[in-house]
């Protein structure tokens, strides 16, 4: 686990306690719609590809995923003052993935694979002080990522001799929160929020040299938003 990335909404949680502002307690039945600008940071690792042409793993053929910024919005709805439950609706991000084993790099360098990504998430949160100023809180829950617009680069073409058919599987995983909400008043606050999403996915295209090819890709997330919310 990144502690690095954890001290950030622990840090503005601690910050802001010690500015005095009014106090709006949460309560049961609000609902509580938060916009944020996120950072996407995925802690990727993949398998070698393996290729029908070869008939196995194809050595040294590993990628990563790269980083990106978006926007997303979620809405929760307090069951209790300490207990909501969130629907997380992010923008889709485009991420692309490049190459790290050198055999691929030596074959397709840099980017391969363009994709953009839809990752709804249904978190069970656990707010500390609901009525206090600052209000931190956890949660726990599950993610369903959809890849979608999967296109290979010129790098991918030119160095497998023609791509075609490129795919990624959807992914269903957990998802762990760790936030924060700072009372405005009049029913506005502002927030930051870390998210870690277990997300994993098989890529799969057609190619010229290696025929039909395969690669298990992990791309982990970590998700850090900073934006403003609003009770209803």
């Amino acid at each position: 686990m990144n502690l690095n990335k954890l001290t950030f909404p622990i840090l503005l949680a601690s910050g802001l306690s010690m500015v005095s502002f009014s106090t709006l307690a949460i309560d049961a039945g609000d609902w509580l719609i938060r916009g944020r600008l996120i950072n996407i940071d995925p802690d990727s690792s993949s398998s070698d590809v393996t290729s029908s042409k070869t008939g196995g793993v194809v050595p040294n053929t590993s990628v990563s995923v790269d980083n990106a910024y978006t926007l997303d919005i979620d809405i929760t709805y307090m069951f209790t003052p300490n207990i909501g439950a969130e629907l997380l609706l992010d923008l889709s991000s485009k991420h692309k993935a490049q190459s790290e084993g050198s055999t691929l790099q030596s074959l397709a360098p840099g980017d391969i694979i363009e994709t953009r990504v839809l990752p709804p998430a249904l978190i069970l949160q656990y707010h500390i002080l609901p009525q206090g100023p600052v209000r931190p809180y956890f949660g726990l829950g599950f993610n369903y990522t959809y890849f979608f617009d999967e296109d290979s680069t010129s790098s991918l073409n030119k160095g497998l001799g023609g791509v075609s058919g490129v795919s990624l599987d959807s992914s269903f995983g957990w998802v762990a929160q760790l936030g924060v909400d700072y009372d405005m008043g009049d029913d506005w606050f502002l927030n930051a929020d870390l998210k870690y999403m277990d997300i994993s996915t098989t890529a799969t295209f057609d190619s010229g040299a290696l025929g039909h090819v395969s690669t298990d890709v992990d791309i982990n997330p970590w998700v850090m938003g900073i934006g403003i919310g609003k009770r209803f």
